[in-house]
């Protein structure tokens, strides 16, 4: 089986993680119940560009058991668990071409990797796997992709609007499960955890900018200021910015925090 990974020796702790966050994730877990029953996506192969974590090895999982033919790439290298990587190749049969840290020239060699299995579905975080898919001298008989970010899905718009885009794609953001919930408590979550494992520094007190009012952005100014910080928001859409007045946050101008602020984070 065709793949790219760092060390197929790390598979055994990669399927500890994986059986760890599965049971975590109890609504997948009884589609993945369904889908071994009635075979839903069998003879369909998907092509997915995703966070290669333990996470999405359950969804990878899933839809394996509902008998889909996968290939999966990484959409973010820094993300990458290697691990997970080896375990889905060794345990589970599923092609992965994914490195933690991998340069941009073997980005998109993966991105190609996948490509070249002619999924009939693209799974993607970011539209590079659709942008790719568009490259191509030729495409295949296509169902659609699905985008599960803001920035991608404002990059398949603009192809839209141009005339360029070639294939329906599902805006997964769009999904008030996503923007609620993921896009709030999940990214809220990862952002404070990443600058943290990335600094060690102690957020109390500390005046913490919020560059975006958009639901990642009240998720981690929400987030920041329970961890004792002072935060203050810029936006230059007026209603969220009055949102964030009256959520009890200050609200400045960028260039004024900017003096101020000791941890600037961007966000939507």
């Amino acid at each position: 089986m065709k793949h790219d990974v760092k060390d197929l020796s790390l598979a055994p702790a990669g399927r500890l993680k994986i059986e760890w966050a599965g049971q975590l994730m109890p609504v997948l877990r009884l589609i993945k119940q369904r889908f071994e029953k009635e075979k839903p996506l069998r003879g369909l192969t998907i092509g997915a560009c995703l966070h290669v974590t333990s996470e999405t090895a359950n969804l990878m999982l899933t839809l394996q058991s509902g008998g889909a033919k996968l290939a999966l790439c990484a959409s973010n290298p820094l993300s990458t668990q290697d691990e997970v990587a080896a375990s889905l190749v060794a345990d589970y049969n599923i092609p992965v071409f994914a490195k933690r840290g991998e340069d941009n020239n073997t980005y998109y060699q993966h991105i190609r990797s996948v490509l070249a299995f002619r999924p009939r579905v693209t799974m993607d975080d970011g539209a590079d796997l659709v942008t790719s898919l568009h490259k191509l001298k030729t495409i295949w008989e296509f169902y659609g992709s699905s985008e599960e970010t803001t920035t991608g899905v404002i990059r398949l718009r603009a192809m839209e609007r141009d005339g360029a885009l070639k294939l329906p794609v599902m805006a997964v953001n769009d999904s008030k499960t996503k923007y609620l919930f993921d896009n709030r408590y999940g990214t809220g979550q990862s952002t404070i955890d990443g600058i943290l494992r990335a600094t060690n520094i102690l957020l109390a007190g500390k005046n913490f900018v919020v560059i975006g009012y958009g639901w990642c952005g009240r998720g981690i100014a929400t987030r920041a200021k329970g961890m004792g910080s002072n935060v203050i928001v810029c936006e230059v859409d007026s209603v969220r910015a009055l949102e964030a007045l009256m959520d009890g946050f200050r609200v400045m101008k960028l260039s004024e925090a900017a003096e101020i602020g000791e941890i600037l984070v961007t966000s939507n």
